[in-house]
Formats: structure tokens, C-alpha cells, sequence
């Protein structure tokens, strides 16, 4: 009887450890893919245009940026605190055009809609942090105002050339811990049922729900990078813009009040242009379930046309860069006068 009963036991103790092996494997066994396949705009017979027009866009961000990365760069006036978060700009708009732009031409106007899954996290990681760089810089650039008119005579104290190097150096190496962990986290899923992406890139958020195991941490880091880089920058900048409406009540007169806040109108019109399409695209897709052609059209708008617009903002409302390109515009003119009246 003895020895029956520690047969059972025997049998039980292996049934149960072979099971445990199994769930283990099953665990640790992760299913990647070799390609994934980018959807895109698809059904609609002219989508081509569209994807040159992107393609404009591209060169016109490209060109803008880099003049205004030059005009700071070699005009030493601009060698401010101000100019070092527009340069920072600047440099996040070139970025995340270069990561999101070519990539979408190879993939839809050349026919290679298959992306490897190294290059798929590559292009995920460079295109969120380009935009999370976007985002914090702007929150920077309303700091430096609302210290400049609430708090004038402390500005060269509280912000100059040395703090905002070392903030955007905080900047840089906090945004690329997050953002790597929420690309690096995409390794730990399955995708045993689909590779298709309902995207025009390698979209975290269609890319985690493609996912056959558990991913709920990767919806974590979705709502937490919604919340670092999109809720919480344009709060603080509403707060901060607040400080600065009730510090210009304070000052008597209409032309002081206006000299501030023409200080402000460049910033506040990039804030708009990159808040509000992308605020109205999470809204519509939330209350309305946008159709996956009219979510890549709306997310790839406002992805490409606020680092298309920034250059010409600060070059046509920035005093200081408006006067250094008349300059360089008069001194290359009037050599060529010569040359006629000769």
C-alpha cells in the first residue's frame, strides 16, 4: 500500500513539475517576428501625392532648420539662453523629419512595405524621442520667458548659458532612458497572430497590441509617456503662461504690456501648432474611433508640418533673427549693385 502511495506521490511530483516547465518555457519563449508589414494608407488610389507632399515638407523642415541652426551658431549676439533652447529646437525638428520622412518614402513609394523587426524598434526609438525633445524644449522656452517678464531683474541669475547647457544635457539622457525603455520593453512580447502595422511607422501603440502575450506594462509606458511628453509639458505651459497674463496686468501701461508680450508670440504660435494637432488627433481617436487612413493622415500632419513651420515662425516674428538675415540679404545685394553700376 506504502509503495502504491509513493508511486502517486512520484507520478503527481513530475505531473506537477512538468507542468511548471511548461508554463516556464511557455514564459520565457518569446515569438519575434522576422519582418513587420507597415499598412499605411491603404484603399486610396492617390496616395502617392500625398507622400510627396511629405516628401516637400521634408526638404522645406530641412532647409528652414538649418539656416536658423547656422544663423545662431555663427551670429555670436545670439549665443543667449533663449537662442540655446531654439537651437535645441531646431536641432529635435531636423531629427525626428530625418526619422520619420525617408523612412516613409522607401516604405510606401518604392513598394517595401516590410521593415526588420531591429530596424522597426530603431526607427520607434529615434522618431519618440525626437518629439519628446520637441515637447520638453518648448517647456524650457516658456520657463526662460516667464522668468524674463515676472521676474526680470533675476533672469541673468536664474537662467543663462551654463544652466540651459546643462538642462538640455538633462534633457537629453532623461528623455533617451525613457524612451529606450518603453522600445526595449516591446522585446519582452509575442506577436504569434499578426506582423501588420496599422501605422505609416513603427507606432508603439499599434505595435504592443499586435501582441498574442501579456502587455500590460507596455500600455503603462504608453500612458506614461502621453502623460511626460504631451499632458504634463502643455500644463505647465498654460501655468506659466497664467504668471505671465498676471504679471503683465501689473505693468501700467498698454506699450510695456504689448514690448512683453511680443517677446512671447513666437513661442506661443509653435506651442499651438504642435499641441493642438496632436491634442485633436488622441481626442478624435478616443471619442470617435478614426478610421486607420484618416489616423495615419492626421498623426502624420501633425508630425510634419510644426518642424516645417518652426523656422519660419522665429525667422519672421524674432527681431533679432529678422534683422541678421536682412543684414546677410543687404550685404550679398550690394556687392552685385556694384558689379552693375561698374
Amino acid at each position: 500500500m506504502q509503495s502504491y502511495m509513493k508511486i502517486a506521490q512520484n507520478i503527481k511530483h513530475k505531473t506537477t513539475m512538468s507542468s511548471l516547465n511548461v508554463s516556464f518555457y511557455q514564459n520565457i519563449s518569446v515569438v519575434r517576428p522576422g519582418y513587420f508589414f507597415i499598412t499605411g494608407l491603404s484603399g486610396i488610389p492617390s496616395s502617392n501625392y500625398y507622400y510627396i507632399f511629405l516628401f516637400i515638407t521634408y526638404f522645406i523642415t530641412i532647409i528652414g532648420n538649418s539656416i536658423v541652426l547656422l544663423i545662431i551658431a555663427l551670429e555670436r549676439s545670439l549665443h543667449s539662453p533663449k537662442y540655446i533652447g531654439v537651437f535645441n529646437l531646431a536641432l529635435a525638428d531636423i531629427g525626428e523629419t530625418n526619422a520619420l520622412i525617408p523612412n516613409m518614402m522607401k516604405t510606401f513609394l518604392f513598394d517595401s512595405q516590410y521593415i526588420s523587426y531591429n530596424a522597426c524598434l530603431v526607427n520607434m526609438f529615434f522618431v519618440f524621442l525626437f518629439s519628446s525633445i520637441q515637447s520638453v524644449t518648448l517647456v524650457v522656452l516658456a520657463y526662460d520667458r516667464f522668468i524674463a517678464i515676472c521676474l526680470p531683474l533675476r533672469y541673468h541669475v536664474l537662467v543663462n548659458n551654463t544652466s540651459m547647457v546643462l538642462v538640455f544635457s538633462a534633457v537629453w539622457a532623461f528623455n533617451s532612458s525613457i524612451v529606450a525603455l518603453m522600445v526595449s520593453l516591446i522585446t519582452r512580447l509575442s506577436f504569434c497572430d499578426s506582423n501588420v502595422i496599422q501605422s505609416y511607422f513603427c507606432d508603439h501603440g499599434p505595435v504592443y497590441r499586435l501582441a498574442c502575450n501579456d502587455n500590460n506594462i507596455n500600455k503603462f509606458m504608453a500612458f506614461l509617456i502621453t502623460g511626460l511628453y504631451l499632458v504634463a509639458p502643455l500644463v505647465t505651459i498654460v501655468l506659466s503662461y497664467l504668471g505671465i497674463f498676471f504679471a503683465l496686468i501689473k505693468i501700467t501701461t498698454w506699450q510695456g504690456r504689448l514690448k512683453a508680450l511680443k517677446t512671447c508670440v513666437s513661442h506661443l504660435l509653435v506651442v499651438g501648432i504642435y499641441f493642438l494637432p496632436l491634442f485633436c488627433t488622441y481626442f478624435a481617436q478616443l471619442l470617435l474611433s478614426l478610421a486607420p487612413n484618416a489616423r495615419v493622415i492626421s498623426t502624420s500632419l501633425a508630425y510634419a508640418i510644426p518642424p516645417m513651420l518652426n523656422p519660419i515662425i522665429y525667422v519672421l516674428n524674432t527681431a533679432e533673427i529678422k534683422y541678421i538675415v536682412k543684414k546677410c540679404f543687404k550685404n550679398r545685394s550690394a556687392p552685385s549693385r556694384e558689379n552693375l553700376s561698374k
